[in-house]
């Protein structure tokens, strides 16, 4: 059994991807959990998917890849706000519009230079392909969002819950939502070089997802969503490792089997966990009947 921990560590690429993997999915899994309660999750979709021209261009022009992301995603933010806010268009048409038309503009621009871009690694990520200077780039980005959702989570959590209460305390929800938004794009660029701008919804849905099943109380979700995040992505690289597939993949599935398990044996909402207790209440008002 030790064997099997071991033999993967002894390789460099798998030491990066390790580290890269937990680091990317706390931090998405800390944010998922503000997402999931306020309704963001298809902000998280649209935003990774605009950053898809923002990569290839940067990979065309030969500039930093975090810089073309985050460039996109800051303009995907922009242009759905614009777009709410001077139309009667609602905000979920807004986030359609943008993220398709982005996303396909990255499509063109792949299928314009198809010999110089690995589709495959932009979609998917490149976990096991990433060097030591993005592993502490990665980390770097992880950590500034991490000291900013630390810093400000009473008053994002106040945001989620009732923005008219945080309003009446000063708290301006404008600020916040703006805040929120713009730690999404950072985080979003952080994560998708290693598991690329189609897979990293998932890890900014599924953890906080997860832990919403597991507990009624924010700050148990904000502990549970990045331990399980963490415990996902250990499983799925060493996963990957010894059934040689794609690495980021299996990462999402190993998050995805533990959301399964939340939904059917969650404490209190699970769905076996549900049955069973009201199977004895059942069974008690029969033989009251026939009794």
């Amino acid at each position: 059994m030790l064997d099997l921990i071991v033999e993967p560590l002894q390789y460099g690429f798998m030491q990066r991807a390790l580290v890269v993997a937990v680091v990317a999915t706390v931090i998405c899994a800390l944010l998922s959990c503000w997402l999931v309660l306020i309704g963001w999750s298809l902000m998280g979709d649209a935003v990774s998917h605009a950053v898809l021209p923002g990569v290839v261009l940067a990979y065309l022009v030969g500039a930093p890849f975090t810089l073309g992301a985050l460039l996109f995603a800051g303009l995907a933010v922009a242009l759905i706000w614009l777009v709410r806010g001077t139309t009667k268009i609602k905000e979920d048409a807004a986030i359609g519009t943008v993220f398709t038309t982005l996303f396909a503009l990255g499509v063109v621009l792949i299928s314009k230079n198809p010999s110089q871009i690995d589709l495959h690694h932009v979609l998917f990520g490149n976990l096991l392909g990433l060097s030591q200077s993005d592993v502490w780039q990665i980390a770097g980005l992880a950590t500034a969002v991490f000291v900013v959702l630390v810093v400000k989570r009473r008053d994002l959590t106040l945001f989620a819950f009732d923005r008219v209460h945080a309003h009446t305390l000063g708290i301006s929800p404008a600020t916040l939502s703006a805040l929120l938004l713009a730690l999404l794009a950072i985080t979003i660029v952080s994560a998708v070089q290693a598991v690329g701008v189609i897979l990293v919804v998932a890890m900014l849905i599924i953890p906080g997802a997860t832990a919403y099943l597991l507990t009624d109380r924010m700050s148990r979700m904000l502990v549970i969503a990045p331990v399980l995040g963490a415990l996902g992505s250990v499983a799925g690289v060493y996963t990957s490792y010894y059934t040689d597939a794609a690495t980021g993949g299996v990462v999402v599935l190993a998050q995805a089997t533990l959301f399964a398990a939340a939904y059917l044996f969650a404490p209190r909402q699970g769905l076996v966990t549900t049955a069973l207790r009201r199977r004895p209440a059942r069974e008690g008002d029969s033989s009251l009947m026939v009794t």
